[in-house]
């Protein structure tokens, strides 16, 4: 139960506006039912209690309350009680009556499905027994022209009121969804796409590629001897490291160019429609703007990259093989000196033919 502790703060807050609403008008519906019962004084000072003091006390209770969820639930039974007892009070009046408890009803129902709806008749039960035991039974199937139209604000602003709550939250709702949505495709550290949703997107691209016979390039990243600048300088170095590229990317990268963190000190890009050419221009800009990152604690730190490049060819046979020529002229770049751009296989031998006399 300690888990629960200051939980249903915003929950209170939710309920505090349509049950003042919903109170309110509600009493008045009440007022024009058992005008002519000729009461006791008392119960119209309860009914004012109920319908204009109760909504605050009841926000304040469950805003004061160790457990606000629970002490809220606890006052939409003590709702519950009360519109059971107004329901035998006015004698069953037909229209205030069904008024009253069936919103009480929807109220319950939306916060707590059946098990709630339950306890809300126990309650409303209770109400009804509380009254018969101070008034008496009765029922009275008259319902006036004055209670006809008492009860038409009940039937129309409380239903606008929990309509507009109802939407605002689907609202609120769909806005964490997007933004779970967002974290669960992004890289915590980078800011850039991870893993998994980058390589779905290289499957599309490949798709698009392929139906559209239009051109990409494929960019795999490794900042070279990484290991050695976590070792030597700091993990918290190293991490700056990772944000500097990750904020060059998306500083000299179009809308359209899909860039993630690969894996460790690896990153990839797809470039739609750009050639190897271009692509080779941009990385080529890209590392020499990293090779230019200080650290400010670490000023002797010095930081390249290693590029892989890869042109789509319409012989692909699915993504990995794109991919996978991509790795091979990363593997090059690694193991020919780093701090340079590598083309993959296929497109080192498609330049040698095409530069032949």
């Amino acid at each position: 139960m300690d888990n629960q502790k200051g939980k249903g703060l915003s929950f209170a807050r939710r309920i505090y506006l349509p049950r003042s609403i919903g109170l309110a008008i509600g009493c008045f519906s009440v007022m024009a039912a058992i005008y002519p019962l000729n009461l006791s004084t008392w119960v119209w000072g309860l009914l004012l209690i109920n319908g204009f003091i109760w909504p605050h006390l009841a926000f304040q209770l469950s805003c004061r309350s160790i457990y606000p969820y629970r002490a809220e639930r606890h006052n939409m039974l003590i709702d519950s009680l009360f519109g059971g007892f107004w329901a035998a009070s006015m004698q069953f009046n037909p229209l205030p009556t069904v008024t009253i408890l069936s919103m009480m009803i929807m109220n319950n129902v939306a916060v707590g499905g059946p098990k709630m709806l339950i306890r809300g008749l126990l309650a409303q039960l209770a109400g009804v027994l509380l009254s018969w035991l101070l008034f008496g039974a009765a029922f009275n199937p008259d319902t006036t022209a004055i209670q006809i139209y008492a009860c038409l604000p009940m039937l129309t602003l409380y239903p606008f009121a929990v309509g507009m709550i109802s939407y605002q939250l689907a609202t609120k709702l769909a806005e964490h969804k997007r933004t779970l949505r967002a974290l669960s495709r992004t890289d915590s550290l980078t800011g850039l796409l991870n893993h998994g949703s980058w390589k779905d997107l290289l499957k599309i691209s490949f798709q698009h590629c392929k139906q559209t016979h239009s051109t990409a390039t494929l960019v795999l990243i490794d900042i070279d001897h990484f290991k050695r600048i976590n070792d030597t300088h700091g993990h918290i170095v190293g991490d700056g490291v990772l944000r500097e590229l990750s904020n060059e990317l998306k500083d000299n990268l179009r809308v359209e160019d899909l860039a993630g963190r690969y894996g460790g000190d690896e990153f990839c890009v797809i470039l739609p429609d750009r050639s190897l050419a271009q692509a080779q221009e941009i990385m080529e800009r890209l590392s020499q703007l990293f090779s230019n990152y200080r650290h400010c604690d670490e000023p002797e730190l010095r930081a390249s990259l290693s590029i892989g490049l890869a042109a789509f060819r319409p012989e692909y046979q699915d993504a990995s093989m794109w991919l996978n020529e991509a790795d091979k002229a990363l593997y090059i770049a690694k193991n020919t000196g780093r701090n340079k751009i590598s083309l993959g296989a296929a497109d080192t031998l498609m330049d040698i033919v095409l530069s032949k006399p």
